[in-house]
């Protein structure tokens, strides 16, 4: 992965352009959805752009960032194909991706601290997904999805 995609609404500016300097250190191509500053501003908007990104191939993954991430989590997760999860400690972040294979890592900037939100990014970032039993679960939601 050579590249991802981030968007936050006001609550997750500050954070997202922390992350983003963490993510350009790692070498990563952002692309910066949005929102642009700290005044207030509708999250589904941000959310749905970097969902769309990652649900359609565009990029393998994605992160968003509201005050909670649980606005972010919802939205998100009604694009196929994205397995949107809200981390908020370092077992979640590698969980999430070893088990799940996430591709888009929420986040609460208002309920999570600074040092806690980059420790979970790099893990998010670094670990693989396990394969095995945990693809024969993914399959499973990948049916509902072409079902429904």
């Amino acid at each position: 992965m050579n590249k991802i995609v981030i968007g936050s609404d006001h609550a997750g500016f500050e954070t997202k352009a922390m992350l983003i300097e963490l993510l350009e250190e790692r070498g990563l191509e952002v692309i910066d959805c949005g929102c642009y500053g700290t005044e207030s501003v509708n999250y589904p908007q941000y959310g749905i752009a970097v969902a769309e990104a990652v649900s359609t191939g565009k990029v393998e993954r994605g992160i968003l960032i509201c005050g909670t991430g649980i606005g972010m989590s919802i939205v998100a997760n009604k694009f196929d194909g994205v397995r949107a999860t809200l981390c908020k400690d370092e077992f979640t972040a590698n969980a999430c991706r070893e088990h799940n294979n996430s591709n888009i890592l929420v986040l609460g900037a208002r309920v999570t601290e600074p040092e806690m939100l980059k420790k979970i990014t790099n893990i998010w970032l670094d670990t693989e997904f396990a394969g095995g039993r945990h693809q024969t679960r993914l399959d499973m939601i990948t049916e509902v999805e072409k079902n429904r």
